[in-house]
């Protein structure tokens, strides 16, 4: 599964993709974000990160629950289903997840911005547009921005939904109503740069990964951390950055530091996670205009 290989279309533009297609890659995204490591404060293949609750074996159960989770998205999307189809949609693959984890949330955050991601792709297919980053953006905002504008104006029940209103920042729904600008504007753009400067792929993704964490209003930090742990995380994530990123000869010990501090204040940026998710599908389904062939 660390194998990256893009659905490729013709030299000019991405492949548009059939539902099948782009589930099995959110899926593969999904292990892409999990496979990661250093990563800090989120679980990967070895290390339980700022979790106790949860580990590896807990995400590959949520993972395989949800495998028909975004290929039916996906269909939905193509059928141009109102974005309340989508909602049911995703509480019953919340609810598959929870029946797979125990009632642990795993992965809330990605069946909301991959699944969005994967009905506007369906949709943009279905019109026979290729896929690529800006038709994909421009899809989800024009059939779904006013519906999710609405859903950010209600405050949310969940833990991270409950924190972004009390801090005041932007919450997932809001960041989608805007066509996830975090996504299309720094994670995406970080993670071409990393791959046509040759870096390998999990540097790429790590370099990526801090590169949101800088700017995101990452909910799951700040209901762990308060606003002061989210401000910590970007401060840390800026200057890890400055200092060169991934790519510099001691990175990925300076990941490894970022991540024991984080340990020990309990901080975990499940939402920058669920970014960089979204930004290996966008690789895997050809949208990000890089071909890395056979990546590790």
């Amino acid at each position: 599964m660390n194998a990256v290989q893009p659905l490729r279309g013709p030299a000019s533009t991405p492949a548009t993709a059939a539902p099948q297609s782009l589930g099995r890659a959110a899926t593969l995204a999904l292990y892409d974000e999990l496979a990661l490591s250093p990563k800090p404060g989120l679980v990967t293949l070895s290390d339980r990160g700022s979790h106790e609750d949860m580990d590896a074996q807990t995400f590959m159960r949520s993972l395989l629950a949800l495998r028909g989770y975004f290929p039916r998205i996906a269909e939905l999307g193509a059928a141009a289903a109102p974005f309340d189809a989508l909602e049911r949609c995703g509480l019953e693959a919340e609810a598959r997840m929870a029946r797979a984890t125990g009632g642990i949330n795993t992965h809330r955050g990605a069946i909301f911005t991959l699944g969005l991601l994967c009905a506007a792709a369906g949709a943009l297919g279905n019109s026979g547009h290729a896929l690529d980053a800006s038709g994909l953006r421009a899809e989800l905002v024009e059939r779904w921005g006013g519906a999710l504008h609405l859903r950010a104006q209600k405050v949310s029940v969940l833990p991270g939904g409950r924190a972004a209103w009390r801090h005041g920042l932007r919450s997932a729904s809001a960041e989608a109503a805007l066509g996830f600008p975090v996504l299309f504007e720094v994670a995406l753009p970080s993670l071409a740069s990393a791959l046509r400067r040759g870096l390998a792929w999990h540097v790429a993704r790590l370099d990526t990964l801090f590169h949101v964490i800088a700017v995101l209003d990452d909910a799951n930090l700040a209901h762990r951390g308060g606003l002061e742990g989210l401000r910590f995380a970007q401060a840390e994530a800026r200057r890890f950055l400055a200092d060169g990123g991934a790519a510099a000869p001691d990175g990925l010990a300076r990941a490894e530091a970022i991540g024991r501090a984080f340990v020990s204040r309990r901080l975990s940026p499940g939402g920058a996670a669920d970014m960089l998710a979204a930004a290996c599908w966008m690789q895997r389904i050809g949208a990000l205009g890089v071909h890395i062939g056979q990546a590790t």
